[in-house]
């Protein structure tokens, strides 16, 4: 049996849209993320390898809505070639609604920051069927 997976256009053409990322000057990049639940928790993983999380990562919440900042500084001594990339790094995630943002915590490990976020009790109901009228 085969498993539903949510399709992007990123999965078509990777290498474009990489390009694509990376040819935005004066643009934020966008933070390569995974989200997913688990035991009543919205985990969300990024990828931001090579960054201090003290220095360089800022998470905030409003209205809702999860934002990841991160920035990476370029130091240049002496002309060379590299495909690193530098600059602002955004993403925002919609949370569930409801969310408290004092219960949200957030760790930095081998260069992959999580974020967990307890889902509210009253959100994990059982859906409730609508009537259609005739």
């Amino acid at each position: 049996m085969s498993v539903l997976e949510r399709w992007e256009p990123r999965h078509l053409f990777p290498d474009l849209f990489d390009w694509l990322d990376s040819a935005r000057p004066g643009f934020s990049q966008a933070i390569r993320v995974e989200d997913y639940s688990e035991n009543g928790t919205y985990v969300v993983r990024a990828e931001l390898p090579g960054m201090d999380p003290d220095k360089d990562v800022e998470i905030t919440v409003s209205d809702d809505v999860l934002h990841i900042h991160a920035e990476r500084r370029e130091e240049t001594k002496e002309p060379r070639r590299s495909e690193f990339r530098y600059g602002s790094f955004d993403r925002s995630l919609v949370l569930p609604a409801k969310v408290k943002a004092e219960d949200i915590k957030a760790s930095y490990d081998k260069g992959v920051l999580t974020v967990r976020v307890p889902m509210p009790k009253d959100t994990q109901k059982e859906p409730k069927r609508v009537a259609i009228e005739k």
